[in-house]
């Protein structure tokens, strides 16, 4: 590993949070492709059904694997909280702690997938013409999960030491396997959704096995020993940082899914619309999700190492370069949202569908960016019990009634549905910019002490 890209305490504030970030887009830009790539090809290759229940499908595994994701970014801030400390002997039984929690925690979400995907497919009310091409692809990606939070586990503990490379790499791995397994399944054999799921884990397994090969080779800057590997208290110091980052995000998973289910009452069309949309906006939320991880093993870091001031000005810039490039992508998936839907279905209905939604959520490209700045702040702080509460407190408070009340409403549109994003987004920016207010005069007092 390279020490001059892990050492964030020192040097050009723009330059190493850009550096660090850029393997971090890159990897996301690769992971919404993984994603888009099966509903690109089913949309061509498939059928509109097969769209919804791709769709559907993967709002289902969506909601465990951003679960997955909040767990992890606590295994994140604790190794760059100990790289900043100097204590990179710890770091050893961090990584023991977490082969043991996760192994077992994949082995409960295979079984309850694999039990209750048709009844998921039913709660989310898929379309008739869907469920069980729905309870399909749920079934098969919950077989082979654990390939699922192996890549996510692995990814994270490389992000806490301060590489983004190897991520991307991973990801790099995962995603040409999957194009070629689509391409293989759906286009060679039509095997439709079921092609679209088992070309899902498949690229999953291979990206994680050929990860561990290339760690192999790493020379890392600590030492696991077989004695490390078991249930130790740092499976309690992890879970602390990331449960309530799990919780947020499985509750605003859940919000999601419930978005979902208002807009499959509109109909197949309606239906498909919106996961074409889905996917765009997967891509339209890149540069935010890039800086929120980016900001946490950041800032991680300079608390760690007793710079505050550097923290602070890395957050203040993570706003500025976010909400920069967030207009451009704004105004593009505004202005030409339906040119990015026909990039995966001919139907030209769901194509308006798609268009519609984005119209809606076109400002949140900008506003996440600041959002999201202050989510990676805080991680980095370990506040992560603040930004589970506040990310609740914006779905549940906006975006999940306001979803819902233009749902019902006579002649309701996806664009109507598609504003409560970034409404959503700026009520949690407030409460946040409140929070930072106090949060720094507090700091301020400790430092006068």
């Amino acid at each position: 590993m390279e020490n001059q890209n892990s050492d964030f305490t020192t040097g050009s504030i723009p330059a190493k949070l850009v550096k660090f970030m850029v393997p971090i887009f890159g990897a996301l830009v690769l992971q919404a492709m993984y994603g888009a790539v099966d509903l690109l090809v089913v949309g061509w290759f498939g059928t509109t059904a097969g769209i919804s229940a791709v769709s559907t499908g993967s709002n289902i595994i969506n909601l465990v694997v951003f679960t997955i994701t909040g767990l992890t970014m606590g295994i994140t801030v604790l190794i760059s909280r100990y790289l900043g400390e100097k204590k990179e002997e710890r770091i050893g039984r961090v990584l023991g702690g977490v082969i043991c929690f996760f192994l077992v925690l994949s082995v409960v979400l295979m079984i309850l997938l694999l039990i209750f995907s048709r009844q998921l497919a039913v709660l989310m009310q898929a379309p008739k013409e869907a469920v069980e091409l729905t309870s399909l692809y749920v079934k098969i990606c919950g077989g082979g999960i654990v390939f699922v939070v192996g890549y996510n586990v692995i990814s994270s503990v490389f992000r806490g030491l301060g590489n983004s490379r190897l991520p991307l790499i991973f990801v790099a791995i995962a995603c040409v396997a999957n194009i070629i397994g689509d391409l293989v399944l759906i286009a060679g054999f039509g095997l439709n959704v079921a092609g679209a799921a088992i070309a899902t884990i498949f690229a999953q397994a291979v990206s994680v096995v050929l990860s561990l090969v290339i760690i192999r080779k790493q020379k890392l800057p600590f030492t696991m020993k077989k004695e490390d590997i078991c249930f130790n208290p740092e499976v309690k110091r992890f879970l602390r940082l990331g449960a309530p980052i799990a919780l947020q995000e499985f509750l605003t998973n859940i919000s999601f899914l419930a978005l979902c289910a208002f807009i499959n009452r509109l109909g197949l069309e309606a239906s498909s619309g919106y996961g074409v949309a889905n996917k765009i906006v997967s891509f339209v939320m890149l540069v935010p999700s890039s800086l929120m991880q980016s900001m946490a093993s950041f800032v991680g870091q300079n608390v760690g190492a007793g710079k505050e001031k550097r923290a602070r000005h890395a957050m203040l810039c993570g706003m500025a370069i976010g909400a920069g490039v967030g207009i451009f992508i704004a105004v593009f998936a505004f202005l030409k949202g339906d040119l990015l839907a026909s990039l995966f279905t001919k139907d030209k209905a769901v194509i308006v569908q798609a268009a519609a939604y984005l119209k809606g959520f076109a400002p949140e490209a900008v506003v996440t960016s600041v959002l999201f700045s202050f989510m990676g702040y805080y991680n980095g702080h370990e506040k992560t019990i603040f930004v589970m509460a506040q990310g609740l407190a914006q779905t549940f408070m906006v975006r999940l009634p306001m979803s819902y009340f233009m749902s019902v409403r006579p002649g309701a549109t996806l664009t109507m549905i598609g504003w409560a994003a970034p409404a959503a987004t700026i009520f949690g920016i407030i409460i946040n910019f409140a929070y930072y207010q106090r949060f720094r005069r507090r700091i301020w007092d400790s430092e006068k002490i």
